[in-house]
């Protein structure tokens, strides 16, 4: 079954619905290469285009950076690694759950991916927002607003099983420590770590992540 997405006109811009904001002269948005305004206070599904998502998250650092090779790793690649990972759990996955696996960390190609102990230090004030573009990432994209307790408990242990391979192939982890704190290491083939943990440039990791998504939402 081909899913087609529907065809969202550019529309006027809009300002910022947050008053306590605008009267202080914040800017509570952010341009996109595609021209649109995206705002963080009140993000529209309107606002969203997979080519701005796929470019953002090619270019932001898993790790704050601090993984070995020339290139960083990206969250495109992360996301890619997660959902081959979450496929290698669940081998008839079917495709939404797929591409929510594939979009559950699209909301950092406009907040950037902040360190777990970083979230701790900040709060829910960084969870809220963070959660309000991924339900308009959802809503652009054909899903449920919000994903079912059993995908957000397979993109949960797929995350926790990429961060390990992370930990330990690039970002100098010793194996008892990353067992320590994502857990179990996962079972993975040769080829998933050959295809998913050398990272790529940025064009090649935006390129992947595009086609990708292409690949779900055209099944």
């Amino acid at each position: 079954m081909t899913i087609s997405l529907p065809v969202i006109a550019m529309r006027p811009f809009r300002k910022s619905p947050n008053k306590k904001a605008a009267a202080h002269g914040a800017r509570a948005w952010q341009r996109m290469l595609s021209g649109r305004r995206l705002d963080l206070l009140d993000p529209s599904p309107l606002d969203i285009e997979m080519e701005d998502i796929a470019h953002g998250l090619a270019r932001v650092a898993r790790w704050n950076g601090q993984t070995s090779g020339a290139h960083i790793f990206s969250v495109a690649q992360h996301c890619l690694l997660v959902e081959a990972l979450a496929r290698v759990r669940v081998p008839r996955l079917d495709r939404s759950r797929r591409l929510a696996v594939l979009l559950h960390d699209a909301p950092e190609y406009v907040i950037g991916d902040m360190i777990s102990p970083f979230k701790a230090v900040i709060g829910d004030a960084y969870k809220a927002v963070e959660r309000r573009l991924l339900t308009a990432i959802h809503l652009r994209f054909g899903l449920p607003a919000q994903s079912s307790p059993e995908t957000e408990a397979l993109i949960k242990a797929a995350d926790r099983q990429a961060a390990y391979l992370e930990a330990t192939r690039l970002a100098g982890f010793e194996t008892a420590e990353a067992r320590r704190f994502f857990g179990r290491p996962p079972v993975f083939s040769a080829a998933l770590e050959r295809d998913y943990l050398k990272p790529w440039p940025a064009e090649a990791a935006q390129a992947r992540y595009h086609e990708r998504f292409k690949k779900l939402i055209s099944e």
